[in-house]
C-alpha cells in the first residue's frame, strides 16, 4: 500500500539531530534518470526501453541533462511536459534487535510515486514535503522515483474557480500544487522547472535510542540567556533512561542542567531550562559578533551513555519598533536587535544552482560570504522559490545574516477550502517552524509574496487576499510554535491599499520599474522595502559565455533581461531611463553610436542609483527601517536583476552596494538649498573616533578648500555634518543657489582613521558632483594615472593605483580574478589599493585591463609583475 503524505512520519523539530546511536547514509551514488512521454509508463514494472543516463541526487531532471551535455541553461525545454524516472539500488543490512532502519526522502518535485522493489510505497503531491519510510525486513533494494508530468494535470479543469488571476505564471492551476514558481514564471524565471528528487535521499539507522522531536527556544532574560528544551525520546531496546543532562558550551563557558523526565519509555519527554548568566549575545555581523553556543544532551542509563548533538543556539532579543504600540502593518519594520537599531539591508535570495537545486556547503558558504562582504545583513527567501537546506540556515546563524522567510505562496488564490490542500499546508508550515524555530538568524516569517497586492491591484477587496490561510492558520501556527520572529501576512501589506510605500511593508519600485525621479526615494516615505531596486544589471564581459541562441545576440547586454508579462517594456528600458537621468545622454543614440561606451555607463548606472537610494533610506532621519534588493543572483546568464551573475561573479552594482552598505561608512545626500550633508554610520559595537575630511575640487584637480571635523560616535549610532559647516563658510556646495558657475565640480568626503591607530587609514570615502558627473574623457597620461601590480604568495595580485587628477568609475577587468573593489573613484593626488583574488577553477589571464569612465582607452595590468 502506498502511503499518503499525511501517513508518513516526519520530524517536526530540528531535523537530523546527530547522536552516537544514529547514523545517516546519503544515497548519492549510482543514480540513473530517464524521461518518457506522459503517461507512457504506468509504474516501476513498466520501464523497459527507456534511455537511462547518470544522475545526481539530490538533483533534478534538468541537472541530469546538463551534466550529460544534452541541455544547457537558457535553452527551451518544458520539463513539466514529460514523466521523469530516477532509480538506484542500495544495500541496507537488516535491522538487528533494538535497531530501526528507515528511508528518508527530504523532497521530491512534484507529483511523485516512490517504489521499493517494484512496490508502490509512497505518493506525494508536494515538493516541500519530507517523508520517512520503514525499511524493516528489506535487505537489497531497488528504489525508483517517478515524477509525473505536471502539464497534463494542470490542463485539467479544477474547482473552485479562482477569484482572481495572476500573470506571474502562465499555468493558473499551479495554485493547486505545492511546488516552486521559479522556473515557471515566463517574465523573469522561465525555466527550468524543478522536477525530481531535489533534496537528499538517505538511509538512517538508529540503535537503542531515537530522538523523535527536539525543540529549542533560546531567549534573553536581562543579562542571562535561557534556553528552553523539550525532547521526545523513544527507546528501541529494553534499557531504561535514567537521566538526561543538557550541556551548553561556547563563548559564555560550559553550563549544565538536568532535564525532567516523564512518560513511558517509548514516548519519553525530557524538559527543562538551562540558564547562562552574563551570556554572550548573538548579533547580525554588521553590528557585532554572531556568538553561538553548542548544545548537547547526555542521555545516561543502563546502556552506554548517548551524547546527542542538538546543534548550536544563539541568544538575541528582537523588537520591531521603538515603542510597544508599534504596528508593523502601519509603521513598517524598525528592527531592534539586543536594543540597538539595525538598518536591515540585503537582497532577495535565489537558488545558486537553479538547475540542480543542490549546491554543496562550500558553494553556499562562498555565496553567503559574498553577502557578508557586501555589508548585507538580511536575506529574504521569497514565496516564489523553495525552502532552503539546514546547511543554509546553519551558515546564516554562523555568519550573522538575518533571514526573512516567506512561506512558499505567491500571487494565487489558493484552494484552502480543500481538506487535502489544507492538511498539506498545515504539515508544511509545522515542519518549517520546527526546523527554523530556535535559530537566531530567523527574524521575519511572511505568509506570502504579493497575494494582497495582486488582489488590490485588480480592484478587488484586499481582505480577500488574506483570508483564513494567511490571516488565521499561519499566524496561529507561528504563535503556538513559540518562534521568536515577526509574522507578516503578505509582502507588501499595510495601509488602505497594501502597495502604498508609506505604510507597513512595501515592494518599492518607484525608482526602478515605474521610472520615478530620484527625489521619489524621499517623497515615497518607504517604511520597509521587502523588494526594491530591480534593474537589468549588465554583467562583466570577461565572464560572459557565448549565447546559446539566437545567433548574434550579445550575451552581455541582451540575454536574461527580465520583463513583466504583457508589458511593452523590459528592465533594460528602465536602466536606459536612469542612464539618461544620471548622465544626461540619449541612451538609444549612444547604444547605436558607441556600444562599448554604452556598456560602460550601463554597468555603472544601476549601482550608482542603488547607492543614492540606500544613502537616502539609511540616514537617521529617514522613516525607512530596511530595504532588500531584487535580487541577489541571476537565475539565467545575462543582464538579469542579480547583483551577482549566475556563475557567482559580482557585477559592478555589487561593488557599489558594498561601499554603500558597509558597517562603517560615509555618504552624502544633496539637500538642495540645505547644501550637501555628509552622513556617517557606525554600526560596529565599539566607539568610532575618526576624522571627517572634506575637500572641494575644481577642474578635477585643483583643491580649492579642505577642512576636517572630528567624528566621535558611540556604538550603533549615526551622525551628520553639513559640508559647509565643516568648511566654515557658505560655498553653495550643492550648486542650488546658482549665483554663478559652480565654484567646485567635485566634493570628496573621507572618513579617516587616526594616524596612531593600526589598519588602513581610509575607512570610507564618497564623492558628490554638484554640476554633473565628469564624463569628458582624457588619456591616462593626462589624468596622471599610474598602476603597479605585484603577485602575492596566495596567487592573488595586488594592484596599486595613483592619479594626479580625479579618476571616475575606475574598473578593473581580469578574467580568472575577482577584484576586492571596482567601479570606484580616485581622489586627485591620492591612490587606491585593490586585491585581485585568484579564482580556483578558472583560467587566469596574463594581462588584465583598467578603464575609467573619464579616460580614453585602457591601461594593461601585468598579473604578477610590475609594468614598465
Amino acid at each position: 500500500m502506498a502511503q499518503s503524505p499525511d501517513a508518513c512520519v516526519t520530524a517536526r523539530a530540528r531535523p537530523r539531530v546527530r547522536s552516537e546511536s544514529h547514523t545517516s547514509h546519503a544515497l548519492s551514488d549510482g543514480w540513473q534518470a530517464a524521461c518518457s512521454p506522459a503517461p507512457a509508463h504506468r509504474d516501476a514494472h513498466d520501464l523497459d526501453g527507456l534511455d537511462w543516463m547518470p544522475a545526481s541526487v539530490p538533483g533534478t531532471a534538468a541537472g541530469a541533462l546538463r551534466d550529460a551535455g544534452l541541455w544547457r541553461l537558457g535553452q527551451q525545454r518544458d520539463f513539466d511536459a514529460e514523466d521523469w524516472w530516477f532509480r538506484t539500488r542500495f544495500d541496507a543490512r537488516a535491522a538487528a534487535s533494538g535497531e530501526e532502519l528507515r528511508l528518508r526522502l527530504d523532497g521530491i518535485a512534484t507529483v511523485a510515486e516512490v517504489y521499493l522493489d517494484g512496490e508502490l510505497v509512497l505518493e506525494s503531491e508536494s515538493m516541500f514535503a519530507s517523508h520517512v519510510l520503514d525499511l524493516e525486513g528489506r535487505a537489497g533494494n531497488e528504489l525508483v522515483i517517478g515524477c509525473r508530468a505536471l502539464a497534463p494535470l494542470l490542463a485539467e479543469p479544477r474547482r473552485p474557480r479562482a477569484r482572481w488571476r495572476t500573470r506571474l505564471v502562465s499555468e493558473r492551476n499551479l495554485r493547486f500544487y505545492r511546488t516552486m514558481l521559479l522556473g515557471r514564471a515566463p517574465g523573469f524565471a522561465p525555466g527550468p522547472a524543478a522536477v525530481g528528487p531535489w533534496r537528499a535521499v538517505r538511509v538512517e539507522r538508529t540503535r537503542g535510542l531515537a530522538v523523535e522531536e527536539l525543540t529549542l527556544r533560546p531567549r534573553l532574560e536581562g543579562a542571562s540567556g535561557v534556553v528552553s528544551i523539550h525532547a521526545r525520546l523513544r527507546t528501541l531496546d529494553e534499557q531504561p533512561v535514567r537521566s538526561v543532562e543538557a550541556e551548553l558550551d561556547g563563548p559564555s563557558g560550559l553550563h549544565r542542567t538536568e532535564l525532567t523526565l516523564s512518560g513511558p519509555a517509548d514516548a519519553l519527554a525530557a524538559r527543562g531550562e538551562l540558564v547562562v548568566p552574563r551570556v554572550e549575545r548573538w548579533w547580525p555581523h554588521t553590528h557585532g559578533e554572531p556568538a553561538l553556543h553548542d548544545l548537547r544532551l547526555v542521555v545516561a542509563g543502563e546502556r552506554p551513555t548517548v551524547v546527542i548533538d542538538a546543534g548550536r543556539v544563539g541568544f538575541r532579543e528582537l523588537a520591531f519598533g521603538s515603542t510597544p504600540s508599534h504596528d508593523i502593518e502601519r509603521d513598517g519594520i524598525d528592527l531592534r536587535v539586543n536594543g540597538a537599531r539595525v538598518f536591515a539591508r540585503g537582497a532577495v535570495w535565489t537558488p545558486i544552482d537553479p538547475v540542480g537545486l543542490a549546491p554543496c556547503e562550500q558553494e553556499l558558504r562562498a555565496e553567503l560570504a559574498r553577502v557578508r562582504e557586501a555589508g548585507m545583513n538580511m536575506l529574504r527567501l521569497p514565496g516564489t522559490g523553495a525552502y532552503e537546506t539546514a546547511s543554509f540556515h546553519d551558515l546564516c546563524d554562523e555568519l550573522g545574516i538575518l533571514v526573512w522567510q516567506d512561506f512558499m505562496f505567491a500571487n494565487f488564490d489558493y484552494p484552502f477550502e480543500h481538506e487535502r490542500f489544507r492538511a498539506a499546508v498545515t504539515r508544511e508550515a509545522g515542519e518549517l517552524l520546527g526546523a527554523l524555530g530556535g535559530r537566531p538568524s530567523l527574524t521575519v516569517l511572511c505568509g506570502n509574496s504579493e497575494v494582497e497586492q495582486q488582489v488590490a491591484m485588480l480592484g478587488l477587496d484586499p481582505s480577500l487576499g488574506r483570508g483564513e490561510l494567511f490571516g488565521e492558520l499561519l499566524p496561529a501556527l507561528v504563535r503556538d510554535s513559540g518562534v521568536d520572529a515577526a509574522y507578516v501576512p503578505s509582502a507588501p501589506c499595510g495601509g488602505e491599499l497594501p502597495f502604498r510605500p508609506d505604510r507597513g511593508i512595501a515592494n518599492y519600485f518607484g525608482v526602478g520599474g515605474y521610472r520615478r525621479p530620484l527625489d521619489d526615494l524621499r517623497r515615497a516615505g518607504v517604511r520597509f522595502a521587502a523588494e526594491c531596486l530591480a534593474f537589468s544589471n549588465v554583467l562583466e564581459a570577461a565572464h560572459a559565455e557565448a549565447p546559446a541562441e539566437p545567433a548574434g545576440v550579445n550575451p552581455v547586454l541582451e540575454t536574461g533581461v527580465p520583463r513583466d508579462v504583457g508589458a511593452d517594456w523590459d528592465f533594460a528600458d528602465v536602466r536606459d531611463h536612469y542612464l539618461e537621468v544620471l548622465f544626461d545622454l540619449d541612451a538609444r543614440e549612444l547604444r547605436m553610436a558607441d556600444r562599448e561606451r554604452y556598456l560602460e555607463l550601463s554597468r555603472a548606472v544601476t549601482g550608482e542609483v542603488m547607492c543614492e537610494a540606500f544613502g537616502e533610506w539609511r540616514r537617521s532621519a529617514s522613516p525607512c527601517g530596511g530595504a532588500l534588493v531584487l535580487w541577489l543572483r541571476d537565475l539565467l546568464p545575462g543582464a538579469g536583476w542579480g547583483v551577482i551573475d549566475c556563475d557567482g561573479v559580482p557585477k559592478l552594482a555589487y561593488h557599489h552596494l558594498r561601499r554603500a552598505l558597509a558597517p562603517v561608512a560615509v555618504w552624502t545626500v544633496d539637500e538642495g538649498l540645505g547644501g550637501i550633508v555628509a552622513h556617517v554610520a557606525n554600526d560596529r559595537p565599539v566607539p568610532l573616533e575618526a576624522s571627517l575630511r572634506v575637500a572641494l575640487y575644481r577642474d578635477r584637480e585643483l583643491r580649492i578648500e579642505e577642512a576636517a571635523a572630528t567624528v566621535a560616535l558611540a556604538p550603533h549610532t549615526q551622525g551628520e555634518w553639513n559640508v559647509e559647516a565643516v568648511i566654515g563658510r557658505f560655498v553653495d556646495a550643492a550648486w542650488a543657489y546658482r549665483f554663478g558657475p559652480p565654484a567646485q565640480d567635485a566634493i570628496v568626503v573621507s572618513l579617516e582613521r587616526d594616524e596612531r591607530e593600526r589598519g588602513p587609514r581610509m575607512l570610507s570615502q564618497a564623492v558628490r558632483f554638484p554640476a554633473g558627473r565628469p564624463l569628458e574623457r582624457e588619456t591616462a597620461e593626462q589624468l596622471g594615472l599610474s598602476v603597479e601590480t605585484a603577485a602575492l604568495a596566495s596567487a592573488d595580485v595586488r594592484v596599486r593605483l595613483a592619479s594626479a587628477r580625479l579618476a571616475y568609475g575606475v574598473r578593473i577587468e581580469a578574467p580568472g580574478y575577482l577584484p576586492s573593489d571596482n567601479g570606484f573613484f580616485i581622489e586627485p593626488g591620492a591612490g587606491r589599493e585593490v586585491t585581485l583574488r585568484r579564482l580556483a577553477h578558472a583560467s587566469a589571464c596574463a594581462v588584465g585591463r583598467l578603464t575609467a569612465l573619464n579616460m580614453h582607452g585602457q591601461l594593461d595590468l601585468a598579473m604578477g609583475a610590475s609594468p614598465s
